[in-house]
Parts: structure tokens; sequence; C-alpha cells
């Protein structure tokens, strides 16, 4: 690996599988900006457990087995009540709601490489990090509308 990696669990009620979302994966690539190293999609039972469900046709071969691994489940046909941890204390069980779907993507960020080198080089570790929520990202747009005027 040359980026970070990050974990992307996606919620999907009514999800429709056009294509769209890998072309864009592809466009990404290509521009040497993320890289898809896998995809699997889940549903969470009523009763606490995981399935991991097929992925729609024209998904390229061997998808979903490297993210079922990385969840703690060999298998990539079912998943446990208890996934696995990926590190620190996130767990899928935390990320997905009883009775749901969701796609996890398991996502390098190959334009972060160079900056992730820049601040080992400095003496910097990585603490935490987080994705703003959509309400978040709202406030912080108008902060810096506030400062633009």
């Amino acid at each position: 690996m040359t980026g970070p990696v990050q974990i992307l669990v996606i919620g999907l009620d009514e999800p429709t599988f056009s294509g769209e979302v890998m072309a864009e994966f592809a466009r990404l690539r290509e521009a040497g900006t993320v890289r898809l190293l896998d995809v699997t999609l889940i549903t969470r039972a009523a009763d606490g457990t995981f399935e991991t469900l097929p992925l729609p046709a024209g998904a390229p071969a061997g998808m979903g087995q490297l993210a079922a691994r990385l969840l703690g489940h060999p298998d990539a046909d079912t998943a446990s009540a208890e996934p696995a941890p990926t590190g620190g204390t996130w767990s899928l069980a935390d990320a997905i709601p009883v009775g749901a779907g969701a796609a996890v993507a398991v996502i390098e960020h190959l334009w972060a490489a160079p900056l992730r080198e820049a601040l080992h080089r400095a003496g910097g570790i990585t603490l935490d990090e987080t994705w703003l929520a959509p309400e978040d990202i709202e406030r912080l747009e108008g902060f810096i509308a506030e400062g633009d005027s």
C-alpha cells in the first residue's frame, strides 16, 4: 500500500446498481486519487447476524473476499453477530443497524501517500480521523461564507 486505507460503509435502503459508482471509482483510479481495493454487500438481520450478499452482475471477479477477510470473515458467505474489529474500537456492528443493508468499500487514498509520508518524517502520528457529518459540513460552509463576506 502506498496511501492510507479507509473502510467506507454506505447504507443501502433501495440500491440501484447502474454501474455509475464503479465507473467513478475507475475514473478516480485513473486520476491517481483513490483505488477501490474491494467492496462487499452486507445485510444485518433482526438477531444481529450479518449476511454477505452477492454482488451485482458485472462486478469484478473476486470482489468481496478482501473486505470479508479484513472484517474477520474469511469464508465471505456469512458473518457472525460479532464482527471482528478493524483496529481501535470500530466494528461493523457499530456501523450497520439491525435490519439494514450496506456496501462496505475498502479504499486506498493514493493522493494522501506523499502527505502521510511527510507527516511521518516530521514526527507526526495520526491520533484520530473522521469524516464530517452532512450537518457539520453545512455548518462549516456557513462559517466559510461568513469569513468571505
